[in-house]
């Protein structure tokens, strides 16, 4: 069934993401700051940053011959340039792909590689796993700079190479050219196997008044305040300090938060709305939180009412295609253009939407579906479970899967066969008979996660399949 959403249709800007980002709609004056390092305070205006961006594209095409359609990766966590870097390698025509920061060298190799990059720009914090994934990919010594004004190792700062006196007018695309030309190559998380990248094309929109985020755009005058690193501390302490309104983030941040007794004594009045994704925030966690800091909880995702499905969306900001993978893009989107999210989602009688679980870790058993994610935020009710993770694990004996729960437990308590069936019958007692802990509870130090929150149930079937044989 096909659901529409009840808000008017907006209007999307026939227009590549530059000169969207720099038409200033709102009349705000250069001088306007828009970029803040949350820690040294240094800054970027509206004006500074059209500059600057121009200046790095012009670097770009008169150091290092970078054309239309080339690719700059970026290897770096937040820092105040970013922006800068990003937005300066579409004015030049180019495409730009960020790794994650925590890469060591084989992900960060198979992502140069398989996007093609042939500039890095890197922090020095991580050169070294930097180094060593240029040289795999074949990107020369003096196509790889660096964030900052000091050189390392003969490696250079990108400002010192490519920023001079000369600008260029960023290259500019007609509406169709919007829509159809790639500007970003991210990549998946990798949880279900090999990362693929993905296409999103130069056509964008959106606008606020500030926020705390993780790699910004810019937009209609919001100033955004940059963190790389991100903990408790630093995120309320922004948020206290700059009024933040705004603030995009995963689940573990969100559950540092309601976790850590010190976010508690900040003022995070300033902040309206939080806009959680990355991997399904459970309504027990989201629920503590507003109980805790009175702050609404949206979560990045979008099938009859209260039916749960699977979720396939339509529009134009859905990805373009992945790259060279038309194999995984005709998986992902139909002829008609519908993107399969993968998601398992239910919509109620006024249009609220809530994502309950993936399709790919739904535990098929005894002819019913029984998504994990209902019966983890049950067993994080339990007085002495810190973490937990549900997954199926497949009986011979009775021919279907078992939900089975990992469990990890919180300090002052010990890990016992009475405590596992403790937990176990607090859970079997809530829920239908179907969806019973059949597999058991088992103890873990550590729930597996990737750095957004989505728990690696790969890596805790690999490991189940052990301890069933203990």
């Amino acid at each position: 069934m096909i659901f529409k959403s009840k808000y008017s249709d907006i209007k999307i800007p026939q227009a590549g993401i530059y000169q969207y980002v720099t038409s200033n709609p709102n009349k705000i004056p250069d001088e306007k700051v828009i970029y803040v390092d949350g820690v040294t305070g240094r800054s970027y205006t509206f004006g500074e940053f059209k500059h600057e961006t121009k200046k790095f594209a012009a670097g770009l095409q008169d150091k290092l011959e970078f054309k239309r359609g080339d690719v700059l990766a970026i290897f770096s966590p937040n820092q105040v340039d970013y922006p800068i870097v990003l937005l300066g390698t579409i004015a030049a025509g180019g495409k730009v792909t960020t790794a994650n920061p925590i890469y060591e060298t084989t992900k960060l190799s198979y992502q140069l590689i398989d996007s093609g990059a042939s500039v890095l720009i890197v922090h020095p914090e991580i050169l070294e796993a930097a180094i060593e994934a240029s040289i795999d990919a074949k990107i020369p010594a003096s196509r790889v700079l660096l964030f900052g004004d000091k050189e390392i190792k003969a490696y250079k700062p990108y400002r010192s190479v490519l920023i001079n006196d000369r600008i260029i007018e960023p290259i500019y695309y007609t509406p169709e050219e919007a829509k159809s030309t790639t500007a970003y190559l991210f990549y998946s998380s990798g949880t279900t196997g090999k990362r693929k990248g993905i296409e999103l094309r130069t056509q964008t929109c959106g606008s606020f008044k500030k926020f705390l985020v993780l790699q910004v755009l810019g937009n209609r005058g919001a100033t955004a305040i940059i963190h790389s690193n991100f903990s408790v501390e630093t995120i309320c302490e922004s948020i206290q300090k700059f009024k933040i309104n705004r603030i995009y983030t995963t689940p573990p941040i969100i559950l540092n938060l309601v976790n850590d007794p010190s976010a508690q004594q900040f003022d995070l009045s300033s902040v309206d709305k939080i806009i959680c994704g990355g991997a399904p925030l459970s309504d027990q966690s989201e629920r503590k939180f507003y109980n805790i800091f009175k702050i609404p909880i949206s979560q990045g995702y979008e099938l009859g009412c209260n039916e749960p499905g699977e979720l396939w969306i339509h529009g134009p900001n859905i990805m373009k295609s992945y790259l060279n993978n038309k194999v995984a893009t005709d998986a992902a989107i139909d002829k008609d253009g519908f993107f399969n999210t993968g998601d398992i989602v239910y919509v109620d009688e006024q249009g609220n939407y809530f994502i309950v679980d993936r399709n790919k870790e739904m535990i098929k058993g005894l002819g019913f579906h029984v998504t994990p994610s209902e019966l983890e935020s049950i067993l994080l009710t339990h007085a002495a479970v810190s973490d937990a993770a549900v997954i199926g694990y497949y009986s011979e004996k009775d021919a279907t899967e078992l939900p089975t729960a990992y469990v990890t437990i919180k300090n002052g308590y010990k890990q016992s066969r009475a405590l596992a069936e403790e937990i176990q019958s607090f859970v079997d007692e809530k829920v239908l008979p179907y969806k019973r802990l059949r597999g058991g509870i088992l103890f873990i130090d550590r729930i597996p996660k990737n750095a957004s929150g989505k728990i690696l149930r790969r890596l805790l079937k690999e490991s189940l399949k052990n301890d069933m044989k203990k």
